[in-house]
């Protein structure tokens, strides 16, 4: 079966992005010695627009769509997201066939100086995220801090960091862990002090739904402890219709066949955060979720929710 096997993987151009391609394909060519596998590099929006946040550029999909046009014309046979970038809702004909094993779920502050902890940050002092979820549990913690855009690559935001242009920044910490950037990382926040963006720290493997070759091939890549946490979160994000940049966020964690998972709701100013928690069988993963997404609305979020889309900032 391996030989003659051939597989484009379509990526964006940024180290991390690559990173991942390049894992998966690491991962394909041990499992199939005999294959070819590439690499094709495709630009998309959010890579071409770095002078406005994410969130006045809509967010979905602006990470993926043009690799999704690739895949749709044949092009590309898979393509390789952080599931944290790609919408809840895929384009016709698509799916996500593969969720690999989940890196730190965290995320992770980087700071100019000797600081160990959010709390040790200066009274006022300038905090860089293009991430509305980050920004309104900042505010919720730290009201004092100011909070400014920050976009670009990886190596791009530590050096705006580096030149003093943020005394901290937040970054997912499974990004700079697969990047070898650990020793950046002044300290992880826990998900009790900043719950994660839904997805995070996973990477989902999108393929053409009527592609049975590929989907064969790329089944052994799915971690399905991994799986049932995600199918958890996203369930949740599209019952709130929330897209990647709206500041709803949620982690579960799967243990022993059981399934236990946290979520919220901000507001912008982070004055209103509404917090729930459920759990159950992980095989119910997106039932839990969308529960979960119910008790939240019910509760004030989807008056936090209506006011997010009011104020025009996603």
């Amino acid at each position: 079966m391996q030989a003659g096997i051939t597989l484009t993987i379509g990526s964006r151009g940024s180290k991390l992005a690559l990173w991942q391609a390049n894992w998966v394909r690491d991962q394909l060519l041990g499992k199939y010695p005999g294959a070819t596998v590439e690499i094709k590099i495709i630009k998309t929006t959010g890579d071409k627009i770095l002078d406005v946040s994410l969130s006045k550029l809509g967010g979905r999909g602006v990470f993926t769509k043009e690799i999704e046009e690739a895949m749709t014309a044949g092009e590309i046979d898979l393509a390789v997201h952080s599931l944290k970038d790609l919408p809840t809702e895929l384009p016709d004909g698509l799916h996500i066939a593969a969720i690999t094993e989940r890196e730190d779920v965290r995320d992770a502050l980087l700071a100019n100086g000797k600081i160990g902890s959010l709390s040790e940050l200066r009274k006022g002092a300038i905090v860089g995220t293009s991430s509305l979820r980050r920004q309104a549990q900042l505010h919720a913690i730290r009201p004092d801090l100011e909070l400014r855009d920050l976009r670009g690559n990886v190596d791009t935001r530590i050096k705006k960091l580096q030149e003093g242009n943020y005394d901290a920044i937040i970054l997912a910490a499974a990004g700079l862990i697969r990047l070898g950037y650990a020793e950046h990382i002044s300290a992880f926040l826990s998900p009790d002090e900043m719950l994660p963006a839904i997805g995070q720290g996973a990477l989902a493997i999108e393929t053409r739904i009527d592609d049975k070759m590929t989907n064969e091939l790329i089944g052994f890549l799915t971690h399905h402890a991994t799986l049932n946490a995600v199918l958890a979160e996203r369930a949740l994000l599209r019952a709130m219709g929330g897209g990647c940049q709206v500041p709803i966020a949620a982690n579960a964690v799967e243990e022993n066949g059981t399934l236990s998972m946290r979520a919220l709701v901000a507001s912008l100013d982070g004055k209103r955060v509404i917090k729930r928690t459920i759990s159950g069988a992980a095989s119910d993963a997106e039932d839990l979720g969308s529960r979960l997404a119910n008790d939240i609305l019910d509760s004030g979020g989807n008056d936090i929710l209506k006011e997010v889309y009011a104020s025009g900032q996603t």
